[in-house]
């Protein structure tokens, strides 16, 4: 589905990613792990065309058997129309509008009544407070609510491939089963889920594939189960 190859990102004078390649296939749950500064987020945020001093190769396959289509230089609204939805770190929902408002926005682009209420049904069947609140303003929301917010808006624009950056930030550990077990949840449900995150073992608990990431490089890969179990991951990210 995406295909990212010789990725370099500069900010000014720093290599925030240097070489990167990665493979995330239809269907999959794949996460990039590292700790701040590694590049993650840059990486995902090239891939939703918000990051202009790039260089290399991303190439998006909508549907399998299909043409892939090169994203370098393309804008973010171009990316939701190609079927990329970013739910972006620290939420960034609109206080001042509805829960509802907000997830109307996600559909901005889109024209399908019918099927823009179907989305919004699905949305609520995974995040049934959202529609307990749904004309409650979204900066009244708690951290966890603003989080399933975020995410629920990003499914609006009904998206193939689902980024989320850093969705556990911040939340109760309680919390943080209930947004992984959705994400999993919305993986079944047919999306495509490119996952940046720092709490490992929860990710990779998750993940069909990982990426490990040092200071803008890739330095370790594989199927997520086998990585929990990685001497170097446990010892760098789980806690020995």
């Amino acid at each position: 589905m995406l295909e990212i190859k010789d990725l370099h990102v500069r900010y000014g004078g720093i290599r925030a990613v240097q070489g990167v390649s990665m493979s995330i296939p239809h269907g999959s749950i794949v996460t990039l792990i590292g700790a701040n500064g590694a590049g993650k987020s840059s990486i995902i945020r090239s891939v939703a065309g918000l990051n202009k001093t790039i260089t290399g190769q991303i190439d998006f396959r909508r549907h399998q058997g299909e043409q892939a289509v090169s994203l370098l230089g393309l804008k973010p609204e171009d990316m939701v129309r190609q079927g990329i939805a970013l739910s972006p770190e620290g939420r960034r929902i609109l206080p001042h509008l509805t829960v509802r408002e907000n997830l109307l926005l996600g559909a901005y682009f889109r024209n399908d009544k019918a099927g823009i209420d179907a989305d919004m049904e699905w949305v609520y069947s995974l995040f049934p407070r959202l529609q307990e609140r749904s004309w409650q303003k979204g900066g009244t929301l708690s951290g966890g609510e603003q989080q399933m917010l975020a995410v629920g808006r990003a499914l609006m624009s009904r998206p193939d491939l689902l980024m989320l950056d850093e969705p556990s930030l911040g939340l109760a550990p309680l919390l943080v089963r209930e947004i992984f077990e959705i994400i999993k949840k919305i993986n079944q449900d047919g999306k495509t889920v490119l996952l940046v995150e720092q709490n490992a073992f929860a990710a990779l608990s998750i993940a069909s594939y990982a990426y490990i990431l040092e200071v803008g490089r890739v330095v370790l890969e594989g199927p997520g189960r086998e990585l929990l179990e990685n001497p170097r991951v446990k010892e760098a990210y789980l806690g020995g």
